[in-house]
């Protein structure tokens, strides 16, 4: 029984972060926020959400022992990717108003919550922004993005060994996927399914003519070859900027924006890789308004969704592009317990919780209701 189940307000306010579930806490990194300075290069924030207490922390700087802006920490940047290998959080790529795009390969300890910059060697792939990563084993796949020096679209593949701390820019083989940023690339097995992104009908180029590729194409990463997906009548519409995971060996997506028809989305679209098939999927409960550029992470049977930004309902109250930044979240529970099911039996007929236990009853405060939660969700403890 697929329900949004949690809804929370005042945590941090990001969008095109980037953020990574390690055991029940999500950490999140960097990020935009309208009216925010990305002009000083000052060091990149991290807010870990505990998916058990539902609160955020925001981590104190990290000082090293070299300077106060050391460059071993990434400065302050959007558009990158976060990925996790073993213990350790890679940080790559994104962009800065000042420095523009990025190409070090910035590590973050989980247990320590020190940063470093390993050495790495090989072909290291240009700096860009609106790529995609993801680890498979103990390496890290990075593909498309809009590269910088080169002022397009990327197709590319390459891959980190995070054991050698090599860069390999993959001779990949069949059909290759489109130029593209902003879209996702999930692992499942041994393959990578790439999805959505905004491309250009003059191929890396871009001129302002864009394409939404709604058909997903697959690349085995044990043969280095591109798959076409059979072609399917059922299709969520293109988009970028959306969010991708994978829950029992399926693929989902979770709204995103498409600029040709000027549209936010809010719907989840399931995928199966065995049929090729795609189904719309519509969970009980209240779910996040249409957005994009929003982060979402699986811890255990739940989908931590957070931030991100949508069209802003009263005129004059967005930003120059009447948009507005999100500082909400929301919990999306693929086997809701029996406990929280109850819970929103309390709330949904309005039932007496005055004779609930107190840590009970503010759970429920935190459920899928119209009204905010009733503590401070930000804690300084963790």
């Amino acid at each position: 029984m697929l329900r949004w189940v949690v809804h929370l307000e005042g945590g941090p306010r990001r969008v095109n972060h980037a953020a990574v579930a390690v055991g029940h806490k999500v950490y999140s990194f960097g990020g935009y926020c309208s009216g925010e300075d990305y002009e000083t290069l000052r060091q990149i924030d991290v807010h870990v959400f505990n998916a058990v207490s539902l609160r955020w922390m925001k981590l104190p700087p990290f000082r090293s022992d070299r300077k106060e802006h050391s460059p071993q920490v990434p400065y302050m940047r959007y558009g990158h990717t976060a990925v996790l290998v073993d213990d350790t959080i890679y940080i790559w790529g994104g962009r800065n108003d000042t420095e523009g795009a990025c190409n070090v390969l910035y590590a973050f300890d989980v247990n320590t919550h020190s940063w470093s910059t390993p050495r790495v060697q090989g072909s290291i792939p240009g700096a860009r922004d609106g790529h995609s990563a993801c680890a498979l084993g103990k390496c890290m796949f990075i593909f498309g993005g809009y590269e910088q020096l080169a002022d397009c679209f990327s197709n590319d593949i390459h891959r980190l060994d995070a054991v050698a701390m090599m860069w390999t820019l993959i001779n990949a083989k069949g059909n290759p996927a489109r130029w593209r940023d902003f879209h996702s690339a999930t692992v499942m097995g041994s393959r990578m399914y790439v999805f959505g992104g905004r491309a250009d009908r003059l191929g890396p180029l871009h001129s302002n003519n864009e394409i939404y590729c709604n058909r997903i194409k697959v690349f085995d990463t044990e043969t280095n070859h591109w798959l076409d997906s059979p072609s399917t009548q059922l299709l969520p519409e293109g988009r970028r900027s959306h969010s991708a995971f994978t829950y029992n060996s399926e693929l989902y997506i979770f709204g995103g924006y498409n600029a040709r028809l000027d549209r936010h989305f809010n719907d989840l679209w399931k995928f199966n890789p065995e049929s090729s098939t795609w189904r719309k999927v519509e969970p009980k409960g209240k779910g996040p308004c249409a957005r994009r550029r929003q982060c979402c992470c699986m811890v255990g049977d739940k989908v931590i969704l957070f931030g991100g930004t949508s069209p802003c309902p009263e005129q004059g109250m967005g930003d120059e592009f009447n948009l507005m930044d999100h500082s909400d979240l929301y919990i999306l529970d693929f086997s809701p317990s029996l406990k929280t099911l109850c819970k929103l039996a309390v709330i949904q007929y309005s039932l007496d919780q005055s004779a609930l236990p107190h840590d009970i009853r503010w759970e429920l405060t935190a459920m899928t209701t119209n009204s905010n939660i009733s503590r401070p969700i930000f804690s300084s403890h963790g």
